[in-house]
């Protein structure tokens, strides 16, 4: 077992490295349920703002929007595995998702000593997007073309905003809702969302912190530490991508062709991962990039 000075010490150029750089870090999987699992990955990143990494957060929620929806006596309705929202749906996602979860995280972010701000991706034009087009699912074998109402894709990131705050020293904190060219709001997809923003900052790395280890293959008993975009492609052509990491894992890929150095993906689930994955030689999930 390591010493704790041994443990700083390794950290310490990867501080170095980082310093003043900009990190996105997607919330999701059992966080979003889990109050304590919430909490750890909190004071992660503020640790990370504290040895001056510009941190930017951005968080789901469909496990909370469904458990809303059946108590307002609403059933979720998915097609092929795409959840349909309708205008109320559409109420109750941003109810759950601006109301609740990110305000949740911004008391968090005071909790542990820093300054947290709160916003959507309808504020300051953050998130433009579009309604999406009608997509191919396969319901019982059978290929449907399908509306998924008001769920959109993203055209464009203004990220004047995130630098304002980011200059300033805050921590923004988004939730997945962006506006259309018409003012309306649509739900987007907050691993696409996560990459598309990381993008926009240019930033240095974008963790997307999920309930698996990393990419894994086919048979699921190898966690692979280090990857290529092309070895991630070849994975996802090859089928050993399962279907709740096909978005993420497009995602991290889309971000680093796009100019992020470096994407991850790891168990947020574990306590003190993201330091663990930021500041050790060896890692404990996947990074992604170009070579």
């Amino acid at each position: 077992m390591m010493k704790r000075e041994d443990v700083l010490m390794e950290a310490l150029p990867y501080i170095q490295q980082f310093h003043g750089k900009t990190i996105v870090i997607k919330l999701g999987g059992h966080a979003m349920v889990d109050p304590a699992v919430l909490e750890n990955a909190i004071k992660d990143a503020v640790l990370l703002h504290y040895v001056g990494i510009r941190v930017v957060l951005v968080h789901g929620g469909g496990p909370e929007i469904t458990e809303k929806m059946k108590a307002l006596g609403k059933e979720s309705v998915f097609v092929g595995g795409l959840r349909v929202t309708d205008q109320e749906t559409l109420e109750i996602a941003q109810m759950v998702l601006v109301g609740k979860i990110n305000k949740g995280i911004i008391s968090l972010i005071a909790k542990c000593g820093a300054k947290g701000v709160g916003i959507s991706g309808s504020d300051g034009n953050l998130i433009i997007a579009k309604k999406m087009d009608r997509q191919k699912v396969k319901v019982e074998g059978v290929e449907q073309e399908v509306d998924l109402g008001h769920v959109g894709e993203i055209e464009w990131i203004d990220p004047a905003l995130l630098i304002t705050l980011l200059d300033q020293n805050y921590i923004p904190v988004i939730s997945p809702i962006a506006i259309d060219r018409f003012g309306g709001c649509l739900n987007i997809n907050a691993d696409t969302a996560a990459g598309d923003i990381a993008v926009a900052l240019k930033a240095y790395k974008l963790i997307n912190m999920t309930d698996v280890e990393g990419v894994m293959d086919a048979k699921r008993t190898h966690v692979f530490r280090k990857l290529t975009i092309k070895e991630a492609r070849d994975l996802l052509a090859s089928g050993a991508i399962g279907e709740g990491m096909i978005p993420k894992v497009t995602s991290v890929i889309k971000a680093v062709e796009n100019g992020v150095r470096f994407s991850h993906i790891i168990n947020g689930n574990v306590e003190h991962n993201l330091i663990l994955e930021l500041f050790t030689h060896d890692g404990v999930g996947t990074m992604l990039s170009l070579q």
